[in-house]
């Protein structure tokens, strides 16, 4: 059976609640209405639907938009060899929504990543806590409006610690560019007459001026 026909299984059982599956290059994504039917959802896909395997759950900062975030869950049934992408929205005022782990253990890591890095709620989780950061950290740094240079913090019981690696957001993309390399993301490396330049002192190849 292959993943479109899951998903059309998965509409018949909760109707408007599932969206119009969406095509792109061979891949299955629908979209949940309500973020709180999740567990839901996902304890159908499966039970009856055989997607046996949570293989990752991730979060998009739609910066600006209403929902705010989107949670992505990626599915696969080792049994039919089908994968499935299930998406739903959590406002950025309520930035809570259910947990999965009462359907696949793995979610538990995943759930504290987005927690961490996005600030999103699981409400249920058996150990909500920081994964990557440490308790106390103030900032979610996936967020779009968190700076690439970071945000100066006090580190428990080590030291003040500036933003790293260069304060003045460091990590630019050069429009344009003759190629990939030129195209980078790229330290800004002051020149001797003050203005920046872009590269990074430990590879070779020329720094191009900024314009």
């Amino acid at each position: 059976m292959s993943a479109l026909e899951l998903a059309q299984q998965l509409r018949e059982k909760f109707g408007e609640l599932i969206l119009e599956p969406a095509e792109f290059r061979g891949e299955i994504t629908l979209r949940v209405a309500d973020a709180e039917r999740m567990p839901e959802v996902c304890a159908f896909a499966k039970e009856e639907l055989g997607f046996d395997y949570l293989v990752d759950i991730t979060s998009v900062d739609n910066y600006g938009d209403d929902p705010r975030f989107t949670i992505v869950y990626h599915l696969y049934g080792y049994g039919h060899r089908s994968y499935l992408r299930l998406k739903t929205g959590v406002s950025e005022e309520k930035s809570e929504l259910p947990t999965v782990t009462g359907v696949w253990r793995t979610a538990d890591w995943h759930e504290r990543e987005i927690y961490d890095m996005m600030g999103i709620r699981v409400r249920g989780h058996p150990d909500l806590r920081r994964i990557l950061m440490w308790e106390g950290y103030p900032h979610f740094p996936l967020r779009k409006d968190f700076p690439l240079a970071g945000k100066p913090t006090d580190l428990p019981e080590v030291a003040f610690t500036q933003a790293a690696p260069m304060e003045g957001g460091p990590f630019v993309t050069i429009a344009g560019g003759k190629n990939a390399p030129a195209r980078e993301p790229r330290v800004r490396i002051p020149e001797p007459d003050g203005r920046e330049a872009h590269g990074h002192s430990r590879e070779s190849g020329p720094i191009e001026p900024r314009k």
